[in-house]
């Protein structure tokens, strides 16, 4: 391990006095290939880190399945020391930094350390860097700069940690700089306060503010990056107050043209334990029903029209669950539920698993042979409401009787 005592000789001016008395134990931190890996770059003399959503997601006591890895080793050298050490290197970013690194089944996602020297909103030209400091800076949130060496021992250079325990979602720097560098930041700043802010606290109000000057740059980004931070925003706990806020500045409308927040707080109290759906959230919002700018595959757009047109009707609990299934009519229900502010009813589930578990008992070859075409259908689609208004329960004799 002398790699590390020779990085803290080296810099230990810029970070040997924020290393906080924090130690981490988690499990991917101890996984055999990853400290091989840490082993194997502090043995040839460079710096090796844990950084973002692991240490993050650690800190706050929560599971993370990503590994984000910063390191003074250059693309080059990265690949190098990876694949001599008998590790898949592959160059998946490798402009901007960035070398995955298959060890043991596991994949690292190594990225040098590195500042902004130019950018236009969308993409970054990257100088390299040898200093931690340097690419701490050039991080989006402070909560995201914090930083873990192998054995768990926590860097915080920005005061990140103390952030992230009080619920603060605070840009790195000038927040306007920030956003000018990258505009998905602007809804980054949303999806993580309600991923990891206080709502009893609000939004930063200068953070806030530097997204409202510039939430023209949302009509700059792809539809495939504003549909994946939507979909993580939508499916926080408690997304409401960060959409709220995306409403008050005019940033929801660029996304969702004519929508409104109103249902959205009650649904997120009727939901209860129930897990966060996207769709459910994003139907009443209301909007466009495709939703070009979020890029829905055509399974999601269609389950998005059957809520939009569902939870406006009067069609009871058993008959959605029929049609549609257990869990998309249990979403039209919620979804009603909020948009009219009427709590749902005690015997719920019951007459979910009823529907769901229903199977119609005739066949068009079951009916008269003299019907043909269009007769059949009419007549299969006649018997089956009679089914569904007898709870389920009439017979295919009592059917056929009544046909």
């Amino acid at each position: 391990m002398g790699g590390h005592r020779a990085y803290f000789a080296r810099f230990g001016r810029d970070v040997a006095n924020v290393t906080a008395p924090l130690i981490l134990n988690q499990a991917w931190l101890h996984e055999e290939a990853t400290q091989k890996l840490f082993n194997t770059f502090l043995g040839k003399g460079y710096a090796l880190y844990f950084v973002g959503g692991a240490v993050r997601n650690a800190l706050m006591g929560r599971g993370s399945t990503d590994l984000d890895l910063a390191t003074d080793a250059l693309p080059q050298e990265t690949v190098d020391i990876a694949r001599d050490a008998g590790f898949k290197a592959i160059p998946t970013g490798f402009d901007h930094g960035t070398v995955t690194v298959v060890a043991g089944g596991i994949v690292h996602e190594i990225t040098t350390f590195r500042s902004d020297i130019e950018t236009d909103g969308r993409h970054a030209l990257v100088r390299f860097s040898r200093n931690l400091l340097d690419d701490a800076m050039r991080r989006d949130f402070t909560m995201n700069a914090v930083y873990a060496d192998y054995e768990g021992r926590v860097i915080d250079p920005l005061g990140g940690l103390s952030d992230l325990r009080a619920g603060r979602v605070v840009f790195v720097g000038d927040a306007t700089k920030r956003i000018a560098e990258d505009h998905l930041r602007i809804l980054r700043f949303f999806r993580f306060h309600a991923l990891y802010g206080d709502p009893m606290a609000g939004l930063d109000p200068q953070a806030l503010a530097a997204c409202a000057q510039a939430i023209g740059g949302i009509s700059a980004l792809s539809s495939e990056r504003i549909g994946a931070e939507m979909r993580k925003l939508l499916s926080a706990p408690n997304p409401a107050p960060a959409v709220s806020a995306m409403q008050a500045i005019g940033a929801l409308a660029l996304i969702l043209p004519g929508s409104d927040t109103t249902a959205l707080g009650p649904l997120v109290h009727f939901e209860q334990d129930k897990a966060p759906n996207f769709l459910r959230r994003l139907a009443v919002l209301g909007g466009p029903v495709d939703a070009p700018r979020l890029r829905l595959s055509r399974a999601e757009a269609r389950g998005l029209s059957v809520l939009r047109q569902e939870m406006g009707t009067p069609t009871q609990a058993a008959e959605l669950a029929y049609f549609f299934g257990f869990d998309l009519a249990l979403s039209v229900l919620l979804c009603r539920a909020a948009v009219f502010e009427t709590p749902l009813s005690g015997d719920l589930a019951f007459a979910l698993a009823l529907g769901a578990g229903a199977v119609f008992p005739l066949r068009g070859t079951d009916l008269d042979p003299s019907l043909r075409g269009p007769q059949i259908g009419a007549r299969l689609k006649y018997l089956e409401q009679h089914w569904i208004k007898s709870g389920f329960t009439a017979s295919k004799l009592a059917l056929l009787a009544l046909a």
